[in-house]
């Protein structure tokens, strides 16, 4: 039995130490915002947050954020953040499956970074959009750092 942290809620869970942090997430817990996209860490669908940091959880095993805090898409949007609504409008998406990743790795970013140039997104903000809404993406970034300034 392993006790973690999600979005402030301390789980009991049983399960292998080594299992993904996305299915503990999303088959144990119960939350299914955080999306499966590749399973080898390439798209970032799965990108959740561990102690600030964005994090791939498909291959993230789930002993390695024990004492730590886990943040998903659903603890990101119930803090109302900015940060967290940075991608919530503009036509940014389209299909919508890899918007929680993209959200949570936006959001990290912006943690770090209260105003990243176009080379910093493209540096950190490398999740998959099938539907190749880069350029949207990224205006959204900058909509988001605009307006946690005025907030």
């Amino acid at each position: 039995m392993l006790s973690i942290k999600v979005n402030r809620k301390m789980y009991s869970v049983d399960v292998e130490p080594e299992t993904p942090l996305l299915w503990v997430i999303r088959d144990t817990i119960g939350l299914t915002g955080t999306k499966f996209g590749c399973g080898i860490a390439l798209c970032g669908a799965c990108t959740v947050h561990v102690n600030g940091e964005a994090v791939r959880s498909c291959v993230q095993p789930v002993s390695q954020v024990v004492g730590k805090d886990v943040t998903t898409i659903e603890g990101c949007r119930r803090t109302r953040s900015t940060r967290c609504r940075s991608l919530g409008g503009g036509d940014v998406p389209e299909c919508g499956y890899c918007q929680p990743g993209q959200i949570m790795a936006a959001a990290a970013l912006m943690a770090k970074n209260a105003n990243p140039t176009d080379a910093d997104i493209d540096r950190k903000i490398t999740n998959l959009c099938r539907c190749g809404t880069y350029t949207r993406i990224r205006r959204a970034i900058h909509r988001a750092t605009q307006l946690a300034v005025k907030s």
